[in-house]
This record gives C-alpha cells, structure tokens and sequence, in this order.
C-alpha cells in the first residue's frame, strides 16, 4: 500500500499520545490542553534542558512538526524522564526515523532515559516502518472523528494532567 505521507504526518507528541491514551490525543488535537500546569510536564522540560549539555544538536524542529531532542551523523536521540511508556516512546522515536527517511536522511535511534541512566537503540525496520506506516492511518481516522474514544482506566491516568477531566464526575 502507497502512503500519502503529507495527509498524514502529524507531530511525534501525536504519535507518542496515540500509544499512550487515544482520548487523550484527541482531545489534545482539539486544542483541549490541561498539561500547562502539570508537574511531569515541567519536569520532562528541565530534564531536556539539562541533560546532554554538549550535543551539538538539541531541540531541533523539522517542518514546524516534529522536534528531535538531539540528532548527530549516527542517532536521533530521544530523552525520556523514564521507561514507564516505553512502548509510546519507541513509535514516536521510530516516527521520527520514518519521517526522517522520507526527507532522504537515514539515522539510527536511542531511548535515552535519563533517571535510570539506560540507552536502548532502535533501528528502522521493514517491520517498524510498517507498524509506523499503520500508526498513522489510525491516528489520522482518530482525529476525524467527531468524538473523542470513550474513558478507558490504564495504571497511570491518576498521573495524568486529563485525569479529573475523564473520570471525576459532578454530584
């Protein structure tokens, strides 16, 4: 199957909310945000201001979409507080080395988790470019849907910054 990728690229937090929580990604891509006081929001931002101090390329934004956190002529390195959403945080890196493909550039990917002081590598498959190709189908018919996914409970909603917005309900 051909992909039309300008109809569907979206930016790498999209990708990274998708694997997350679907409602939440919606309702972000409504322009409904709730993460502008939202503690692991500001403690992701000082990690990345203050992690990797000497890469030569930080905080790099691509077509106004999509931001690499450091890229040099091997990686594109992704930093992460933790692993908690490990799976989340390899599509979105492996968006980015799609992405990144399509512009004609070929890298290799880390996850650089930064409390744990863990690297894992992840590379571009067949198979993962796939898995990417379908993340964007799904993300793109999520968005167009004129309302958002029902409420599901995962283990860490009570952590998330959308979490009195889907579950705390008036008397």
């Amino acid at each position: 199957m051909s992909i039309d990728f300008e109809d569907v690229k979206v930016s790498g937090l999209k990708v990274d909310y998708f694997f997350i929580c679907k409602r939440k990604l919606w309702l972000f891509d409504k322009g409904i945000s709730m993460e502008a006081n939202s503690d692991r929001v500001i403690q992701g931002t000082i990690v990345h201001e203050e992690s990797y101090k000497k890469a030569k390329t930080k905080e790099l934004l691509l077509d106004n979409l999509i931001r690499l956190d450091i890229i040099d002529n091997n990686y594109v390195k992704e930093v992460k507080i933790t692993s908690r959403m490990k799976n989340a945080d390899k599509m979105q890196l492996l968006y980015y080395l799609y992405y990144l493909k399509r512009l004609g550039i070929e890298r290799k990917g880390t996850l650089n988790y930064v409390k744990e002081k863990a690297v894992e590598e992840v590379e571009l498959t067949k198979e993962n470019e796939k898995l990417v190709e379908d993340a964007l189908f799904e993300i793109k018919a999520l968005l167009n849907s004129k309302y958002p996914p029902k409420a599901e409970k995962y283990s860490y909603c009570n952590k998330c910054s959308y979490y009195e917005y889907c579950f705390v309900k008036e008397e």
